[in-house]
């Protein structure tokens, strides 16, 4: 069974993740997962993991295939390849509205054509081929990578919905999702099919203070589940009417009753929290309702994160 979690962890600088790194393989991880939206890119902290651990698997979760050039991308991917090779895993993603035009004035093309043309574009970069020529969202001329890695990258798609899972069973090596239940899991495998891998992100609040961790899960989830990516994704999953009124007290600029309107056991179902023992066991879940591969990411309770994320190693029962 894979077991991963998610760096940078949140305030602890990237220097201070050493000692964390060089033991998780030890503790039970076998995955080490970046991300990317406001704070550090998703290549620089597995760039350090692989000159600090030589087992872990490597993965980004996700890069935005907006806000860099297909070359870009390719080169900073084959780089990460050929640091870590055969345990580099490319995730790629069309992430949002506001990030790609608002934060990096790049035009958001529609999401499904452009992640499809640059996983496209990927594959033939990666097998050493020159691309030259149209896809439908770009125009590539005459790239060839100057070094193709040795051991190409698995290429996983961010997925939420039927489309974006569909495009990953068929061209991709598997979906990477987010905020979903371990009983959601059920839905998502069965759109994507038995045979790719699925890994997913879960937020994991080790209290005992349930209501200090049902106040953080109504922030997150005001905050994130409104979006419109999202808030399809929730009513493909059924929960429209559940969460129809603090979409539209959101909406209506009233954030505390947005938050207020967020039922508990959606919160509960949706934010991992509990002893770590507690937390291990609801992961366990959704590995049991078919998640390949739960991505661990520790939310901030005041304690210090890195033995949070020590306690919820496999090896920590």
């Amino acid at each position: 069974m894979r077991w991963g979690l998610t760096v940078p962890l949140t305030g602890v600088p990237l220097r201070d993740h050493r000692a964390l790194i060089s033991e998780l393989h030890e503790l039970g991880y076998t995955d080490l997962w970046s991300a990317e939206v406001a704070g550090a890119d998703a290549f620089t902290p597995l760039v350090l993991a692989s000159e600090w651990d030589s087992s872990l698997r490597l993965g980004t979760a996700v890069v935005p295939v907006h806000t860099r050039g297909p070359a870009a991308l390719a080169m900073s991917a084959a780089a990460l390849a050929d640091l870590a090779p055969g345990r580099f895993v490319l995730g790629i993603g069309a992430s949002s509205e506001t990030i790609v035009t608002g934060w990096n004035g790049i035009a958001y093309d529609p999401p499904l054509a452009r992640t499809r043309d640059v996983l496209r574009f990927l594959r033939q970069a990666f097998a050493g081929e020159k691309v030259d020529g149209e896809f439908d969202s770009f125009t590539i001329r005459r790239f060839r990578l100057e070094k193709a890695p040795d051991v190409p990258p698995a290429i996983m798609l961010a997925a939420l919905r039927p489309q974006m899972l569909r495009l990953a069973a068929r061209e991709a090596d598997g979906a990477i999702t987010n905020w979903l239940s371990a009983d959601d899991v059920r839905r998502v495998r069965e759109e994507l099919g038995p045979d790719k891998e699925l890994a997913a992100r879960i937020f994991v609040c080790v209290t005992e203070d349930a209501e200090m961790a049902r106040n953080i899960g109504r922030f997150l989830i005001a905050t994130y589940l409104t979006v419109p990516g999202y808030a399809a994704f929730h009513d493909w999953l059924g929960r429209g009417e559940v969460m129809k009124p603090m979409r539209d007290a959101w909406a209506a600029g009233d954030r505390n009753a947005a938050m207020a309107a967020i039922p508990e056991d959606l919160i509960d179902a949706l934010i991992v929290h509990g002893t770590p023992a507690e937390c291990r066991s609801h992961i366990n879940r959704y590995v049991e309702n078919g998640l390949d591969t739960p991505i661990i990411a520790t939310l901030p309770t005041g304690t210090n994160l890195l033995e949070t994320a020590r306690s919820l190693a496999p090896n920590a029962a």
